[in-house]
């Protein structure tokens, strides 16, 4: 990737952090592993190759704050989700984890279809327990069965349901970081404004 590449991949992550920092209502959906923010290069292969919050993103004073800066190969996670998923669609270039609750979910499934976009639920008591028990093999898995339970299209959110020592998240995937903090702050909040 070139130097100008590479200045545009932090331009965005910052600046779409900077929107989300901003977003207290975002606070209220952190989950308790804490959020990441990710953005792939075009041709991600490994964590390395993607662009994540050192630290991840967390809550002080009530707000949300990024630990640290974006560094490549800072996310395990939700790097290899990203990188899953674009091979069902190469588009997708940047994701966010968030929390769920049954009543989020069920407010964001309605939203989804309100926008047209796909959503899906990962079932954890569905996952092989060979696939549970080898290293790293569960992301392939996970991201095929939000793809397949979507239908026709791959999910723009999906969520899994908890597992034992796992909690359960909801994640938002789009083409770049600032769609992603724009659309997650949007969500934010109109979920808080609903009452």
């Amino acid at each position: 990737m070139t130097d100008s590449g590479l200045i545009e991949m932090y331009g965005m992550m910052t600046l779409a952090l900077d929107q989300i920092e901003h977003c207290r209502e975002f606070a209220a959906i952190i989950p308790e592993v804490r959020s990441n923010l990710v953005f792939a290069r075009t041709d991600a292969r490994t964590r390395e190759d993607v662009l994540a919050v050192d630290g991840r993103i967390t809550v002080v004073g009530g707000m949300p704050h990024a630990s640290g800066k974006p560094v490549f190969g800072a996310s395990s996670h939700m790097a290899r989700l990203i990188i899953e998923y674009r091979k069902y669609d190469p588009a997708v270039r940047a994701g966010i984890d968030f929390a769920n609750t049954p009543a989020f979910t069920r407010w964001l499934e309605q939203y989804c279809t309100k926008n047209d976009w796909a959503f899906s639920v990962i079932d954890r008591r569905n996952e092989p327990e060979e696939i549970k028990e080898a290293e790293g093999a569960s992301m392939p898995w996970k991201v095929k069965e939000a793809v397949r339970a979507a239908g026709t299209r791959p999910p723009k959110i999906f969520y899994e349901t908890g597992a034992i020592g796992k909690e359960p998240v909801s994640v938002l995937v789009g083409r770049d970081p600032l769609e992603i903090s724009e659309q997650i702050c949007t969500i934010a909040k109109l979920y808080h404004d609903r009452r």
